[in-house]
């Protein structure tokens, strides 16, 4: 079963990886959106473990569980430091002062820039599949 693992910044500035589409609580955390990835994969592997070394059914929402990771939009700039915000911005459209403020975490972004956003990224992901050297 696939399902979300959302990632997000805190206003502390640390990142929590979690799931709200499961019964299971499972949470990761970290100074850093790899550090919160990999402590959310070992939650996983630890609750498996549990269940297994305990001689328990695993709930069904667990069984062959695999996570697609959502990210909020300081947390994606933070782990993919390579994209400039500010360019980004240029290319989706967006005004950019109104971005760094989505990347800061100040703003509340609207579900139609996301949309934008998410336009935007598949497309360079696009012209990015297509470059060869």
């Amino acid at each position: 079963m696939k399902t979300t693992a959302l990632i997000e910044m805190g206003k502390d500035g640390t990142y929590t990886v979690y799931t709200s589409e499961l019964d299971s609580v499972i949470i990761g955390t970290g100074d850093a959106v790899a550090e919160a990835k990999a402590d959310f994969e070992n939650s996983v592997q630890e609750i498996l473990q549990m269940y297994k070394e305990d001689n328990i059914n695993l709930p069904d929402e667990l069984v062959g569980v695999e996570f697609e990771y959502k990210y909020d939009l300081a947390s994606f700039f933070s782990f993919y430091k390579w994209i400039n915000a500010t360019q980004f911005a240029k290319i989706a459209g967006i005004n950019t002062s109104l971005m760094r403020k989505y990347k800061a975490g100040i703003t509340y972004i609207s579900e139609k820039q996301t949309q934008k956003i998410e336009k935007t990224l598949h497309r360079l992901g696009a012209e990015l599949t297509a470059v060869k050297l």
